[in-house]
């Protein structure tokens, strides 16, 4: 569970490339880290318990248990699982929120630290890490697909695809001639350093390239994980309303890139470009934009333009 946003991104993660979903290098991987304090009349059992599991996907499941250790202390019983529990009598207090907040901060602040190791190996290796962002629909695998079909003979790109469930996106990029894996993040609603730096040695990413990450589609969420990037790209598509970057600033604030999708639906529906633009740069007037249709092609030279700009 992450306790930053709610999500259960640490149970059924799977990383895994096209082909692999009906074979035996399904692997399922899970890291569990449990604290306990328990504080109780005249006992104190402090418990550690971090677990590692690999589950081979075939008839039988094989566990790898890592890292127990118990120590108790037999003068104060402590719990601490998130709350804190004095019980006198019948006065029971309940302490949360200072230990909530805390956890918080580990996760962001291990996340942070993986994402630097990640950003430091792509700029060691030259590799122009993107990381796109947006609404499900607006356009992510539609505009890898076309971006790597018409530069793949100029630019060597690779691709990871976040998505909860299905191979769906990752088969879509692999017919389109990129190397690909898919994340699965079961219940989990954003791609965090730990899965991209996992997802980086499984694909095996060359020196001198291009590493498009797809991130799960939600804007709120990924907002919070930095994932070693270069740049951040927001996508978002006339369809969704020109008020987007109002309703979600932090991933407005957090990008480098906003790319204004489906241009060639504007006489059908009522998104205001000009309009969804000015609500943008009022959260982040760093912003550079592209306005584009990846279905007829137009403004994608634009996009082509500034990807060979990047490349070193």
């Amino acid at each position: 569970m992450c306790d930053t946003c709610g999500c259960g991104h640490d149970d059924g993660v799977t990383i895994r490339k096209p082909g692999q979903q009906n074979s035996e290098e399904h692997h399922h991987e899970h890291t569990h880290a449990h604290e306990h304090d328990h504080d109780h009349h005249g006992e104190k059992h402090s418990h550690s318990h971090e677990h590692k599991h690999t589950h081979p996907h075939d008839n039988d499941h094989s566990h790898a248990h890592e890292d127990h250790s118990h120590s108790h202390d037999h003068d104060h019983h402590h719990h601490e699982e998130g709350h804190a529990h004095h019980h006198d009598g019948d006065d029971h207090h309940h302490h949360s929120h200072g230990r909530e907040i805390q956890v918080e901060q580990d996760i962001l602040s291990k996340n942070n630290l993986l994402a630097e190791r990640n950003r430091g190996f792509f700029e060691a290796r030259n590799i122009l890490a993107l990381n796109l962002v947006s609404s499900p629909g607006s356009g992510k695998t539609s505009l890898l697909e076309k971006t790597i079909k018409e530069l793949g003979k100029e630019i060597k790109f690779f691709v990871i695809e976040g998505d909860q469930q299905t191979m769906n996106d990752a088969n879509r990029i692999h017919a389109a001639g990129a190397p690909v894996v898919q994340i699965n993040t079961g219940n989990g609603c954003h791609l965090d350093s730990d899965m991209v730096n996992k997802a980086v040695k499984e694909l095996n990413v060359e020196s001198n390239s291009v590493l498009m990450i797809e991130n799960v589609g939600n804007l709120v969420c990924p907002s919070l994980f930095d994932l070693g990037e270069a740049h951040r790209v927001v996508i978002i598509s006339t369809t969704e309303g020109d008020d987007k970057p109002l309703k979600y600033p932090t991933m407005f604030q957090s990008s480098d890139i906003c790319i204004l999708n489906k241009t060639d639906l504007l006489p059908y529906v009522d998104f205001d470009v000009e309009k969804a633009k000015q609500y943008a740069l009022q959260v982040n007037h760093h912003l550079k934009f592209f306005e584009l249709s990846v279905t007829t092609g137009e403004g994608m030279n634009s996009w082509y333009k500034w990807l060979k700009e990047q490349i070193k």
